[in-house]
């Protein structure tokens, strides 16, 4: 794995991201432009990178040794902060989920991409982790922040219904029908939603450095234990479960061990941020916790490299 494709990954999101700050400092897109970013990336961009992500890819992709091992590492960091959230630091239920997702939802695609491509030979490594986190993680914290914020606040089977109407659940769901169905659509109609989801990435990046301009120091308020908690969990937690789990468990080698503890090592996902906008709870915690789990991810996968190549 090469010190260059960890540097190139970082140096692009950073850059975008910078871009993102500069237009805050000025203004240029206005008060309302992280709120406004945010739901377009939730409700139009990130619906379609979804489906057509899952839309082109394959069941032998996702099932494997290495997948699980990401798959039960993630899940296991989630469930530790979050009983650790509610039953020790007393954090509020909706935040405890967004601080879950802070701590296991790695940032698979505009950092992991290249880091995959540049570093372990292709993107196939993170796939899994994609499919993993938009399928099933992202819509069962959709549902349960549903509830917890009341925006499923209806009587009877309509209340039911709402969590279930979430975007991004829908362009799953249609992407993996249309993925199991091995039905290729015409470019009139995959070409729109190819183009939509490009914009994903920058619109969250984007949304998410306009953010951090007058945004405090991370660690200066009452949000330290649970940031220090998130990032401890995210940046140590999960690859060195990932390790464990991997070598003892599933016995990967080589580079099939390089790939999962590389891609558990990944910082939090710019998505946090925008659920965290969506749902208007733990909106700080979200980006002080992406901010430093990707700097602190950086000398973390450098040394997984040195490790294990």
């Amino acid at each position: 794995m090469g010190v260059s494709g960890v540097l190139s990954g970082f140096s692009l999101i950073a850059a975008i991201v910078a871009i993102g700050y500069v237009l805050g400092r000025f203004r240029v897109l206005g008060d309302a432009a992280p709120l406004v970013l945010s739901r377009l990336a939730f409700f139009v961009a990130t619906p379609a990178l979804l489906f057509s992500t899952l839309a082109a890819s394959r069941a032998s992709e996702v099932f494997s040794a290495q997948s699980v091992t990401g798959w039960v590492s993630a899940s296991a960091m989630l469930v530790v902060y979050a009983v650790a959230a509610r039953w020790w630091l007393r954090r509020p239920g909706a935040e405890s989920v967004i601080g879950a997702l802070c701590s296991g939802y790695v940032n698979a695609g505009n950092l992991g991409i290249p880091i995959a491509v540049y570093a372990l030979g292709g993107a196939a490594a993170v796939v899994p982790a994609m499919m993993f986190q938009m399928v099933v993680l992202a819509p069962a914290a959709f549902v349960v922040l549903d509830v917890l914020t009341g925006r499923g606040d209806r009587s009877g089977l309509r209340s039911a219904v709402v969590p279930l109407l979430n975007p991004m659940l829908l362009a799953a769901l249609a992407g993996i029908g249309v993925s199991l169905a091995r039905v290729e659509l015409p470019e009139v109609v995959m070409g729109p939603i190819d183009m939509l989801g490009a914009t994903a990435v920058p619109v969250m990046l984007i949304a998410f450095g306009i953010s951090l301009h007058g945004a405090p120091i991370p660690g200066r308020t009452e949000l330290r234990r649970p940031l220090v908690l998130a990032v401890a969990l995210k940046n140590a937690g999960q690859p060195a479960l990932a390790w464990v789990l991997g070598t003892f468990a599933f016995g990967l080698t080589g580079p099939a061990l390089l790939a999962a503890v590389v891609v558990a090592a990944l910082p939090t996902a710019q998505n946090v941020f925008t659920f965290a906008m969506r749902y208007g709870s733990g909106v700080a915690l979200a980006r002080e916790a992406i901010l430093v789990s990707t700097i602190a991810s950086v000398p973390v996968i450098l040394a997984v490299a040195a490790v294990l190549t």
